[in-house]
């Protein structure tokens, strides 16, 4: 069976953009699964949320390995996970890549801003310098080839929208990282401008004709405002081969949760039966079957003796699949 990253790198070859959303947990990454995609985004900003904090460098690497491994056993789709800054330095970021490569994910993108990181969109955001980052990247990609050649390493930089930054350090990043190696370059932007992002892949263009580029089509712009927003294959028409918008499924969620919550501070048991009522027929309306019960119960029916007849004499969910 082929590694996740080599099916991540077939997409990025057959697809003419490969799109996903972010997600934050197994159960959304399954979510997402079942509606067709064909990757994951597992989102740093997200994870962090999901922890109570915001995305300013407060996750341990520890802490998003143990939620990359519950997410990739999950799923069969290939995941992208948001490793940060490698979590220090050069050395820090060998040690993420050999915890990441074991939790089955089928890449990474690693950014060259400075510890503690942030949030690309959130301001105060430095950068190492460019010997600095060449060597983190160099050493990620070392410990890549000696555990997984086909693990996917992308390299992020901020040199757009940091203190003392420009777009030409940003071009300039980029070349010399896909020089060291790396599958993909990403270009963090600060608005859903459309002149950095053509200026940054044209210039890649130039000297890395062949190189995928990634896209954060970030959550912070307010896309549905801009008079000319760009779109994916547009996007995927200028090298972008990698599109994914990072707090997709944590805005999903909060919208949701925060609507119906409310709803039941107002109206108490009513607003279950709403909900009940607005969920009928839908695939999520069974909490069972969103969880696979019906998986495990064929499991428990094989492995384990006097399962059928407990099923059977018991009350409760017992949807067989036979």
């Amino acid at each position: 069976m082929d590694s996740k990253g080599r099916v991540f790198r077939r997409l990025l070859q057959t697809e003419s953009y490969l799109f996903t959303g972010g997600i934050y947990s197994p159960l959304d990454a399954q979510i997402a699964e079942r509606a067709g995609m064909k990757s994951i985004y597992l989102s740093g900003y997200s994870v962090a949320m999901m922890n109570g904090v915001p995305d300013m460098g407060l996750l341990t690497m520890t802490e998003v390995a143990k939620t990359a491994s519950m997410v990739a056993s999950a799923v069969e789709v290939p995941i992208i996970a948001d490793a940060d800054d490698g979590y220090g330095n050069a050395l820090s970021t060998m040690r993420t890549v050999r915890e990441l490569v074991k939790t089955g994910v089928a890449g990474i993108h690693l950014e060259d801003q400075r510890f503690p990181k942030r949030c690309g969109h959130i301001a105060g955001k430095t950068i190492v310098s460019r010997e600095e980052a060449l060597g983190k990247y160099k050493a990620a990609l070392d410990e890549r080839n000696r555990l997984d050649p086909d693990f996917v390493v992308i390299a992020r930089t901020d040199a757009y929208g940091a203190v003392g930054g420009s777009m030409d350090e940003a071009i300039w990043r980029g070349r010399a990282y896909a020089d060291a190696g790396v599958d993909s370059v990403w270009c963090e932007l600060s608005n859903s401008d459309r002149g950095p992002a053509i200026e940054f892949a044209q210039a890649m263009r130039k000297t890395h004709p062949t190189l995928p580029l990634s896209f954060n089509y970030s959550s912070s712009f307010r896309w549905h405002r801009d008079p000319d927003p760009l779109t994916f294959r547009e996007l995927g028409e200028l090298g972008y081969k990698f599109i994914f918008i990072t707090l997709f499924g944590a805005h999903a969620a909060m919208y949701s949760v925060w609507n119906h919550m409310h709803e039941l501070v107002k109206n108490e048991e009513q607003a279950q039966w709403a909900l009940e009522q607005l969920k009928a027929g839908h695939p999520t309306e069974s909490h069972h079957v969103m969880a696979r019960v019906s998986l495990f119960q064929e499991l428990e029916r094989k492995y384990i003796p006097g399962t059928e007849e407990r099923l059977k004499a018991s009350d409760g969910f017992a949807e067989a699949h036979h």
